[in-house]
Parts: C-alpha cells; structure tokens; sequence
C-alpha cells in the first residue's frame, strides 16, 4: 500500500460518488481536493465550522452542515459562484441530507419535531411531522422513486412511505416488515423477555435479512419465507469442533544484530510515540474471547450485536459483539459456518467491506490497519508519525482508503486483490 502524506481536517471528510473527489471539513472551509493528487480544487468558505458533510448522488452538489448556527449550506462544483443557504430559525437543524434525485434536501429538526423536505428547482419544501430520529430512520429505494421515514407519534411507532416525485404520503404503517404496497410481509421478534433487536442489515443482493439482538446472537432471514435459516452465537469460550481462523494481534519481535546495534534518534523516537510492529498470530482452539461485562444499574448496555456489515457478494458477515470490543466476527452465509474472527489488541472502532471484492478492513485506534480476506489476515504499518487511525471509509470503486486521526488525515491507494496468493501472517 503506498501512502499519502497528512493534511489536516476538523472532522467529516468523505469522497464524492464518482470517486473523483474528496471533500475535507477544516473549520470554517470546504476543501475539495483531487482523489489521485489531493491537489485543491476548489475551496468554499462557510459562515460557521462545519459539522456535517455529504455529497449529491450525481456528485455536483455537495451540502454543508452548520448545526451550532444551525443552518445548511449547499455548493456546486460545477457552477462555484452557485450556492444555497437553509435556516430552520427556532426549529433548528439536527441533520441534513440529499435526496438520490440530488435535487432535494431533507433537513430533521431539533427534538425530532418535524422532517423538511426542500426543493433546489422551485425553493418549495414540505414538512412531515415527528420523525422518530435526527440522522436514522430514513432510506430511500434503489431506483430513488420512494422514501421510507420511521415516525412516532400516539406513543406508537410508524412507518411513512413517500413518493419521492410529489413528497406525498402514500402510506402509514406500524413498525412491521412491509412491502411498497403496505403488504405486512412478516413480524418478527427474537424473543419475548429481556432486551430484544439491536441493529439490522439488508444484504446487498437484498435476498437476507441480518437481525443482531442484545443476547449477543446474529440471526439471519431470507426475503421468500421469513423463516430464521441461520443462528450465530459470539461465544466467550470457542471450543473444537471449529474450523474457523483464528487470527489473533501481538506485537512483533525487533530483530537487532547485536555485532552493530546502534539505536538511531528515529527509532527511540517511534518507540517513545508507541509506533512499533505488530503482526498475527495465528492460534488454535479452544480460545477464550475478552469479554467485557456491562454493568445492570446503567442504560444502554454495551452488550449484543452492535455492528453488522456485509460483504459485497452478500457471501460473508462481519460482527462485533459489544461486550466483546476487541474481536470481530466473520459468519460465511454459503456455509452457514464461522469463516474467521480477528482477537485485537485495543477496541474496534470501524470496519469497512472492500465495496468491490470481499476484502475487510477494520482499525481500533492504532497507528496500524487491519485486513482480511478469505486467504488470510495481515497488518499494515502506517509511515507517518504519530498518526492513529481511529476512521476508515473506501472509496467507490475500492481503490483508495481515506484514514482518518483526531485532527489530520491520509489517503492510501489499496492494490487489486489477486485472484490467489500465497498467506503469510507476515505480510
């Protein structure tokens, strides 16, 4: 992997749809910079430090959020001196978002007290009425003709299908599984007592339904029959019988040659900064998983299937057990089977699916990146001092990782992946 040098930001950085751009957040600017050079290409200047970014789906467009103001402002790569301001007043903005059409924003007020649809083509808006969330709790259909919003009102949740040409409301219906029509497809509920489902993921080939629930069991449901066909359990203790890799992080033995050892200002440097090797080790069952008991007197327990994400082939599903921080999971659907699970040395704070080839990328705060993929796993040292990753985002065509630290950030133009090659827990 062949590594950028560092450039600073204040927080949201993302690349454009078309891989073309990336967008940085340096206070009070936008920067927008060359995915290839990270030569500035244009640079827009914001009433206030911006807090949210994100781009239009066709990639001309891309909306600024200013939520201390709160307000939104919008820009235009092709026309620069265009640009759009929206302010909420008393209301407030607590997120904002495009629509796939790229011509509509959809803005939710603070305490969730409306959802504002507003129109770059006529400067109409439409407002809907208490949205259940500020930044969850909407998704759009693939082909962008209708939006789904969660609302809640009466003490009940509801569902409100949109069409996304005319912004009506075609449909209203309880928190249920449901097609387009308002056909009620299935009801589903892991279990009566305790905490129930705690995160949900559609596969990319939209055929499977992934529910991960607090009792720390990832289940998996197809689109025919809405029967369970897959059951996956995070245990702390993995026993035989067990195929599944298990790749476990440990630091790297320095190599010196005694005969001239000479301790340079650069390696004492490293050291005193943290930075040394580490690699995978790869062990044998059994083995007992870190685990991490939450306490009962507080809410929102760190405990259950917290993260879920699918491969892009909907083959494999990575997971991350609250209660176990340091470990992610890798369930291989096709044969209904534990494929890998990686043992860190520190929290997992992001992992991310290759959007391209079945290639995972994970970091947990450290100055190195992780990878998996089917013929193994491997660490990668990053070059630049005292850079610690702790966000990772691909770009669409999978041939560029944007790493971010607290206050600075690196690109990384990621190789194709062979076909086949040879594993080494070296790497």
């Amino acid at each position: 992997m062949e590594f950028t040098e560092a450039y600073k930001h204040s927080g949201p950085c993302c690349f454009s749809p078309n891989s073309r751009f990336l967008a940085v957040a340096v206070d009070y600017r936008l920067v927008i910079r060359d995915i290839h050079s990270l030569k500035v290409v244009h640079l827009f200047s914001c009433v206030d430090k911006i807090s949210f970014i994100e781009w239009a789906l066709d990639s001309e467009y891309i909306l600024c959020g200013l939520y201390k103001r709160p307000m939104i402002q919008a820009w235009s790569l092709t026309q620069p001196e265009w640009t759009c301001k929206i302010d909420e007043g008393p209301a407030g903005i607590s997120y904002a978002r495009w629509s796939p059409d790229s011509r509509h924003i959809l803005t939710t007020s603070d305490f969730q007290l409306r959802l504002t649809v507003w129109s770059l083509v006529n400067t109409a808006c439409i407002h809907l009425q208490w949205p259940k969330h500020a930044f969850r709790g909407v998704s759009f259909t693939r082909d962008g003709k209708f939006v789904a919003i969660c609302t809640r009102h009466d003490c009940k949740d509801y569902i409100n299908l949109l069409s996304c040409h005319t912004w009506e409301i075609m449909g209203a219906f309880a928190v249920l599984i449901y097609s387009p029509d308002g056909r009620c497809l299935f009801k589903y509920q892991a279990y009566e007592s305790g905490l129930g489902i705690k995160s949900v993921s559609w596969s990319p080939c939209g055929q499977l339904l992934a529910v991960g629930s607090y009792d720390q069991v990832l289940r998996v449901l197809n689109h025919l029959t809405w029967k369970i066909f897959a059951e996956f359990t995070h245990l702390s203790t993995v026993r035989a019988p067990c195929y599944a890799a298990v790749f476990k992080e440990v630091d790297e033995p320095l190599q010196l040659d005694m005969s001239e050892l000479c301790l340079t200002d650069d390696f004492m440097r490293g050291e005193s900064e943290g930075h040394f090797r580490v690699r995978y080790e790869v062990m044998e069952v059994p083995i007992t998983i870190p685990f991490q008991k939450p306490p009962a007197d507080k809410p929102n327990p760190k405990q259950g299937v917290g993260l879920i994400s699918w491969s892009c082939d909907s083959q494999y599903i990575c997971t991350r057990n609250d209660s176990m921080p340091t470990v992610l999971w890798i369930w291989d659907i096709h044969h209904l089977e534990l494929a890998a699970f990686l043992v860190q040395k520190d929290p997992i704070r992001a992992a991310a699916w290759d959007p391209t080839c079945t290639r995972l990328v994970l970091c947990t705060g450290s100055s190195h990146l992780y990878m998996w993929t089917p013929l193994g796993a491997y660490c990668v040292n990053t070059p630049l001092p005292q850079f610690c990753i702790t966000d990772l985002k691909w770009n669409s065509n999978g041939s560029c990782l944007l790493l971010k630290d607290k206050d600075s950030f690196c690109c990384a133009a990621v190789p194709i992946m062979a076909e086949s090659t040879d594993y080494s827990s070296d790497d």
